[in-house]
């Protein structure tokens, strides 16, 4: 069953999230200047940080720093508002163990040659150059269509350990808009620590009509898009187990091959599935770092 979530306008959607971040006992800091900036990312314990009072000048500055140590998750100019992602151990085996398994699917299925990956390139709103940005954890998409200068992922995973999930649904409702709905499917993995358990979230969009029946991307006129997840997985450790062992709900992960490569699948081609053994490698991989 997908659950859908209303997506408000952009601007307004990320300005309410960035304040409510900056308010609600998330790390924060108020900028002066780059050089305490980096300090005050290398004395944050988890991957998360909110920076308020970055004027679009300083933005700027800390954007073209080349040494930093740190990924800009979102910056919203109205707001002047910097949410910093810290790419702590637990946070990128989060994405990049996930994206691996994707990737060797590729290669297993001869497909490798058509994708490509852009990891955590900058981008920006369609039409707005000088407005919010963002970079991803981990993002790919099809080549020649996506792999190139100004071109929008198709997947995009993005990671959080520290950051709650309902902020990182707010991240994926970003990429939908910001992309101008190119973005066709996000991931979402979220290390829970109180109940020690990876969640991942595989959300996409759909359209619905202005009478508000629901239809194929290919059939809406004048549509509106929603956000649904499609999946939700959740793997826990049993520890009680020798060798410790991983307890994986809801099947194996199936993406989209026409959502991935824009394109129908031809023979011998299909969906992408990362199977059930696949994510509880994925989870090994992941409780090596907490």
């Amino acid at each position: 069953m997908t659950m859908a979530l209303a997506s408000p306008p952009l601007s307004l959607a990320s300005d309410r999230r960035a304040s409510q971040e900056a308010s609600q006992g998330e790390p924060t800091i108020r900028f002066t200047n780059v050089k305490e900036l980096l300090q005050a990312v290398n004395r944050v314990s988890g991957d998360f940080l909110v920076v308020t009072d970055v004027l679009p000048t300083n933005f700027n500055e800390i954007n073209r720093y080349e040494r930093r140590s740190f990924r800009i998750r979102r910056y919203h100019a109205n707001t002047g508002i910097l949410i910093i992602t810290i790419p702590t151990y637990l946070h990128e085996a989060l994405h990049l163990q996930l994206y691996r398994r994707y990737e060797h699917n590729l290669v297993r299925n001869g497909q490798e040659k058509s994708w490509g990956a852009i990891g955590s390139t900058t981008f920006r709103p369609k039409g707005h150059p000088e407005s919010d940005s963002g970079e991803g954890d981990s993002s790919g998409g099809p080549k020649p269509a996506r792999y190139c200068k100004g071109g929008w992922p198709t997947l995009v995973i993005e990671a959080g350990d520290s950051e709650s999930l309902g902020a990182l649904r707010d991240d994926m409702r970003w990429w939908f808009s910001a992309s101008g709905h190119q973005v066709n499917i996000v991931l979402l993995a979220k290390f829970d620590r109180p109940n020690q358990r990876i969640i991942i979230e595989r959300w996409e969009e759909e359209l619905q009509t202005r009478e508000g029946a629901t239809t194929t991307r290919q059939s809406a006129t004048n549509p509106v898009f929603t956000p649904r997840l499609q999946q939700s997985i959740t793997i826990t450790q049993n520890i009680a187990t020798n060798p410790v062992s991983y307890h994986v709900t809801r099947g194996a992960m199936v993406l989209s091959f026409e959502l991935l490569f824009l394109r129908s699948p031809g023979p011998q081609e299909g969906d992408i599935v990362i199977s059930i053994a696949e994510l509880q490698a994925y989870a090994s991989d992941v409780w090596l770092t907490v």
